[in-house]
């Protein structure tokens, strides 16, 4: 790793989220220097906790958003200029699956069942934000919704089951954005305003790495929102109703909020933080929390060694039950005990992160794809 990094990415998650999208990429060209040296609120682990890092080959240069892990040996990918790419083989061989609209749309999120049946979101002002589903492995798309409201912006998908989804947009009109489908994307509908908290103005969440929406089982799904609150929902009747948990202690601003979440059961959860308007110099300290009453209260831990923005984070459950992986625009982290200790993996940009097992699997800029085995 070098100590002197230049830059020139993609950046789709620098966002005003009061009212609108500022941009959905900037270029970002910015010499940073990058110890690896941890700061005293961060202190490093034992190398012999680090996992096997395994670069993948994906034929593509494009920033890869997000990441799904169906199991072991199936994953799917998406991200920017119109790109979705699928393993059989847990990443040996990735293979780009044609997408509609070319590479004219940045698909942020993606969610799939098995090896045929994928849904892909894509996000940007008005109609670019869309919901694709494929049954054939991503050789055909069916778009399932197509966004008509300007001033929402799609951010991220999940699926509480087969037929169950969500997804969750930025605030327009007053009111707060949550689609819904009971029939695997058949059909969405917004749910109404008595059954979602009240927008905060311009509230929103980052599309950062799909990691803003997550659901831990048929019933039970969290929403992570971005600024200006860094506010927390949460379903218990598969995504009818949404409540609102006591505020996160997590940093909060117009250009801060929370970033990505994981949770390993309904109650106990990881979440990372960020001030997006810093992609690659944040140093908030208030980035990572856990829980273990499902949100109603978080332990604050310290922010992983080099600066930068956190944008995504999965539990590594094969791994302790205590490891997870987390990614952002400063690098990509590892810690085998909740957020108490980090150890550094890559300074490179990394967007979003998937895992099972004993292996995850992180997607960043420049078509990057990196596994991890422990």
């Amino acid at each position: 790793m070098s100590s002197n990094l230049t830059y020139a990415v993609d950046m789709p998650t620098v966002r005003r989220l009061s009212p609108r999208v500022v941009a959905l990429t900037i270029a970002l060209a910015v010499p940073l220097a990058m110890p690896l040296r941890a700061p005293l609120s961060a202190q490093a682990v034992m190398p012999s906790v680090a996992p096997r890092v395994t670069e993948q080959q994906t034929n593509t240069t494009e920033l890869i958003q997000a990441v799904h892990a169906v199991n072991d040996r199936v994953l799917w990918a998406s991200g920017h200029g119109g790109v979705v790419l699928r393993t059989l083989d847990g990443g040996a061989h990735w293979e780009q699956r044609p997408t509609p609209a070319g590479d004219s749309i940045e698909f942020r999120d993606v969610h799939a069942l098995n090896a045929d049946t994928a849904w892909i979101m894509s996000a940007g002002n008005g109609p670019a934000s869309r919901i694709y589903r494929t049954d054939n492995g991503g050789a055909t798309w069916a778009l399932q919704y197509q966004n008509t409201d300007t001033l929402a912006f799609f951010d991220c998908l999940a699926f509480l089951d087969r037929r169950t989804g969500i997804v969750f947009s930025d605030a327009s009109g007053d009111r707060t954005n949550i689609l819904r489908t009971a029939n695997a994307g058949t059909t969405w509908a917004l749910l109404p305003p008595s059954a979602v908290p009240a927008p905060l103005k311009g509230e929103g969440a980052f599309a950062s790495s799909g990691l803003c929406v997550v659901a831990t089982d048929a019933r039970h799904a969290y929403i992570a929102t971005g600024s200006p609150g860094a506010r927390l929902f949460r379903t218990r009747d598969a995504g009818q109703r949404w409540t609102l948990q006591p505020a996160p202690p997590f940093v909060r601003s117009r250009s801060a909020g929370l970033t990505g979440m994981a949770f390993r059961t309904t109650t106990h959860g990881i979440m990372v933080g960020a001030d997006i308007g810093r992609l690659r110099t944040d140093t908030s300290s208030a980035v990572v929390g856990v829980t273990t009453d499902g949100g109603t209260t978080w332990t604050m831990r310290p922010r992983p060694p080099l600066p930068g923005a956190l944008s995504g984070v999965a539990w590594v459950p094969g791994a302790g039950k205590e490891t997870a992986v987390v990614v952002g625009f400063g690098g990509a982290f590892v810690t085998p005990d909740a957020g108490r200790t980090w150890q550094v993996l890559s300074d490179k940009i990394y967007t979003g992160v998937a895992a099972v097992g004993r292996t995850a699997w992180m997607g960043g800029s420049g078509g990057k794809i990196t596994r991890l085995d422990w």
